[in-house]
């Protein structure tokens, strides 16, 4: 197993840079079951936010390049269930794609409850208001 950092998983998935996307392209696709790649927790949401601020991509349009991700065999996603999981309330609701990610990876670890001043993570993400 390899890791991917967050940058050559752009380049794959935008295919923007002739050079850097076909490295990319030829080191995704090199790999497999047997020899997959490590995507860590911290690239996925890094790869959510330069789809949306650097590409201009619809927050809808990044969560369906991280499912595609999600989906690959050849690649290990960190929490890969915990990330499905905050796609799936990301989707429903109007609430950050981070802020979904980080109340599920709370829930996973055992957390009852996770504490924000957010508002809108507290409506839509599950967290609790802490007032």
């Amino acid at each position: 197993m390899i890791g991917l950092d967050t940058n050559v998983l752009v380049r794959y998935i935008m295919q923007d840079d002739p050079k850097q996307s076909s490295k990319a392209s030829v080191l995704i696709e090199s790999l497999d079951t047997d020899s997959p790649g490590f995507v860590a927790l911290v690239s996925v949401v890094e790869v959510y936010w330069v789809l949306t601020a650097c590409f201009d991509l619809s927050a809808k349009q990044a969560a369906q390049a991280l499912e595609v991700l999600l989906r690959s065999r050849q690649l290990v996603v960190e929490q890969a269930d915990q990330v499905f999981r905050a796609l799936r309330i990301f989707e429903a609701g109007k609430v950050d794609f981070a802020d979904c990610l980080i109340e599920r990876s709370a829930a996973a670890a055992g957390c009852a409850q996770t504490m924000t001043f957010d508002v809108s993570a507290a409506r839509h993400a599950g967290m609790v208001l802490l007032h």
